[in-house]
């Protein structure tokens, strides 16, 4: 393929933002939960190794990457509409997130956040 048709490509995914910026955006849901909040990411194809969450003041980021798997040899795209490159997906929460404990688990291509707000005694 050639290279402008790669850079067209990712002008379609990227909204025409430069090709430094994240290529996609993943989607997210939010929770209200009895004990915080929990933060869903549709993340399919991409391996939790490949996944850093960060926490600062409200805002929680979730970054990483997806990357294509590798075909049989011999084989060629006819048409791609996956995006493989790096992600990220920023929330703002309405609470300080250094105050909250945050913990993770992956299943069936989801990101589960769950943030645990600090009970008041």
């Amino acid at each position: 393929m050639s290279r402008d048709v790669i850079r067209l490509m990712q002008a379609l995914f990227t909204g025409g933002q430069d090709s430094g910026a994240a290529i996609w955006c993943p989607a997210a849901d939010l929770y209200r939960t009895p004990s915080g909040w929990l933060v869903k990411l549709d993340l399919a194809g991409v391996r939790l190794e490949d996944v850093h969450v960060r926490a600062e003041g409200r805002r929680l980021t979730v970054l990483g990457s997806r990357r294509d798997c590798s075909l049989e040899e011999g084989c060629r795209y006819y048409r791609l509409e996956i995006a493989y490159s790096h992600f990220q997906r920023s929330l703002e929460l309405p609470c300080d997130l250094s105050r909250c404990r945050i913990t993770t688990d992956y299943r069936d291509g989801m990101l589960h956040v769950h943030i645990i707000t600090e009970t008041e005694k």
